[in-house]
């Protein structure tokens, strides 16, 4: 299995994408490490807040995908280059200022991987 350094995982976080939106919170995240497969949203959360598979939609190529049928028999190719947004839905979780989040997706080659980061949200 292979090992990603966080410094590399945090690449994939767009840096000023967090939003609230008529749905709840979206984000934006970026391929830049190399082809990959997404497998499973374990969850994500925003400041203690945790959104379940089923509150989170990825919407990629134009086409929306709820994390809870994500999964090995049903993954997301998720190329280098490309884009996606996650959809929270809802929870109230955004504060003024600093937030910090954390998205657990499931990749087959390297298992669960954490991608840990803090972002601004001006209302």
């Amino acid at each position: 299995m292979a090992v990603v350094p966080d410094f590399l995982i945090k690449r994939v976080y767009q840096k000023g994408s967090l939003k609230k939106t008529d749905e709840g919170v979206s984000l934006q995240l970026k391929n830049v490490l190399g082809p990959g497969v997404i497998s499973g949203f374990n969850f994500v959360m925003v400041n203690d807040v945790r959104f379940e598979p089923k509150d989170v939609k990825f919407v990629h190529e134009g086409k929306e995908y709820r994390g809870d049928i994500i999964s090995e028999t049903n993954p997301i190719s998720f190329r280098l280059g490309q884009t996606g947004t996650i959809t929270l839905c809802g929870k109230e979780c955004l504060t003024e200022g600093l937030n910090k989040i954390i998205i657990e997706i499931v990749n087959p080659e390297v298992g669960k991987a954490q991608l840990k980061v803090e972002d601004n949200y001006t209302a």
